[in-house]
């Protein structure tokens, strides 16, 4: 098995502990979210509980919501939000490339309808980072992952 750290703020040198640079990533922010009109044409449900995939004890969290969007009843998107600390964590973002910042305006709407009045965070990278931005994510500092495979 493999293990990681995130250099949050990208100043760790830990190769010489026989880590590797897994991938790096900028910080997202999206400051004052807006509930409001889907704009990616999907019908947006929030999950709930069910079989091993979902134990009950994942949403018995208040502060934990993930969310599906379907076409034609097939899912093909989502997010996961959590907060804490007077911000909304969104991670686990999953669209189809052509799809993918409508995808994160929804999730943005998603997460100020969820937990209004707190900013969404998260990292990215590559396209994912670039969706994020046309989105109207603000861009931040780089940071970085690292990884180890375990003796």
């Amino acid at each position: 098995g493999r293990w990681a750290v995130k250099d949050s703020f990208r100043t760790l040198d830990i190769a010489r502990l026989g880590f590797e640079v897994l991938f790096e990533a900028n910080w997202i922010r999206k400051a004052e979210p807006k509930s409001g009109m889907m704009v990616s044409g999907l019908s947006w449900e929030r999950a709930k509980p069910g079989g091993e995939a979902f134990p009950a004890s994942l949403f018995s969290d208040e502060n934990f919501a993930m969310f599906s969007g379907r076409r034609n009843g097939a899912v093909v998107a989502g997010g996961t939000f959590y907060r804490a600390d007077g911000v909304v964590g969104l991670s686990n973002v999953v669209a189809d490339a052509d799809e993918a910042p409508a995808v994160w305006r929804d999730l943005s709407a998603l997460a100020a309808m969820t937990f209004p009045d707190l900013p969404v965070v998260g990292y990215e990278s590559g396209d994912e980072l670039k969706a994020a931005r046309k989105a109207g994510f603000e861009i931040g500092d780089p940071l970085r992952i690292w990884v180890i495979a375990r003796d």
